[in-house]
């Protein structure tokens, strides 16, 4: 039996850290703020090399932040991919704007170029937001940052599944302009619960992001814009902390099983999405492609009954969910974003998997995949 994801393999002396910080906090009540926020924010900003981390409560907050901060509200129309997980989708909503959905490019599950450029062209819309899924981002980054900032359309980079991950040799965040991640624990680098950041180099943009993120404020009691309580507490920063002390090897760990996926999928005849050229994936999860639908029934079933969890990251396009129908404006480009719903099927992949473990996931695979269907 191997597990989809297996939250619980922490290091040797992670579990004794973590109680030993908890007590220490809890007798000092550092319940809110403090040295633990302020320990952490420094460190993100340097590990992903940007001038201002600023933390809240989740990913989704990250996001309805990042919009607010740019201006995005009432009457705005955002451009998001059509595929990518809910909160993208609601995050535009939840600020009073109207989405349009763009196709994504089937190669690496960004947003596609030609429909990008064709919304930006039809619609001319304030914002964009685009997905960096999988653990890697779109082979087109650096052109679509040029093209949103050439037609002053401002670019939100939804980065929760891209922690770690590196575009010719620096962090995949340093570049954005605003960019947003969630620690929610399946994340590379996840918290004991929900949290979340806001990354930029606007100071600014980061000050608007703090303010709105506790409550609008500019003195404790005055308020100087409509914000929200999106504050992270202090047991989420200090369980990062120690986090971040060993994320070199659970990310080592990942890529070493991203390896050997691919060594041994490929001999197996799977399709398998992989990074683009130029990026160091983080080791997010797998990405299996079977476009023949009994085929991947058959093998979703095979798993299950041999006690391999697996997933479906995501099985459905924004513009196919019963609860966009009464706020999308509109849709551009085709329907890869549906195709890839269909055929996608994500194997176990989280630190320290064993070489067994590894093993057992790819004899189930090959012992139910007919590889002359695929071809």
């Amino acid at each position: 039996m191997v597990p989809f994801i297996d939250l619980k393999r922490f290091e040797d002396g992670f579990l004794e850290r973590w109680s030993a910080k908890v007590a220490t906090m809890t007798s000092k009540a550092e319940f809110i703020g403090g040295n633990e926020v302020n320990a952490l924010e420094s460190r993100l900003s340097d590990f992903v090399q940007v001038a201002h981390a600023v933390t809240c409560a989740n990913g989704t907050d990250a996001i309805q932040l990042a919009l607010r901060a740019i201006g995005v509200g009432k009457g705005d129309l955002v451009l998001v991919p059509n595929m990518t997980f809910w909160a993208t989708f609601e995050a535009v909503v939840n600020v009073g704007a109207s989405p349009v959905t763009v196709d994504i490019d089937i190669v690496d599950g960004g947003i596609d170029w030609s429909s990008l450029t064709e919304a930006i062209t039809r619609y001319k819309p304030k914002a964009a937001v685009i997905a960096h899924l999988y653990g890697w981002g779109s082979a087109n980054l650096k052109a679509i940052r040029n093209l949103c900032a050439e037609n002053k359309v401002l670019l939100i980079e939804d980065g929760a599944q891209c922690f770690g991950v590196e575009i010719d040799g620096e962090p995949i965040y340093k570049g954005a302009l605003i960019s947003t991640t969630s620690f929610y624990p399946a994340k590379v680098l996840g918290a004991a619960g929900d949290a979340g950041a806001v990354f930029t180099n606007d100071a600014d943009l980061a000050a608007k992001v703090r303010q709105l993120g506790n409550h609008g404020r500019t003195t404790h009691y005055g308020y100087g814009a409509v914000g929200w309580n999106s504050r992270l507490d202090s047991f989420q920063a200090a369980f990062l902390n120690i986090s971040l002390d060993y994320l070199a090897q659970r990310l080592a760990s990942r890529r070493e099983a991203v390896k050997y996926y691919t060594n041994a999928l490929s001999k197996i005849g799977i399709t398998e999405m992989r990074a683009p050229s130029g990026y160091l994936q983080n080791g997010y999860c797998n990405v299996c492609l079977i476009d023949d639908l009994g085929q991947k029934s058959k093998l979703e079933a095979a798993l299950k009954s041999s006690g391999i969890g697996f997933g479906n990251i995501y099985p459905g396009a924004m513009s196919e969910q019963p609860g966009a129908k009464d706020f999308l404006h509109a849709h551009v480009g085709g329907n890869q974003a549906e195709k890839l719903c269909r055929s996608v099927i994500n194997l176990p992949l989280f630190p320290y998997m064993t070489q067994a473990e590894l093993a057992e996931v790819t004899h189930v695979v090959e012992s139910n995949f007919s590889k002359n269907v695929n071809e």
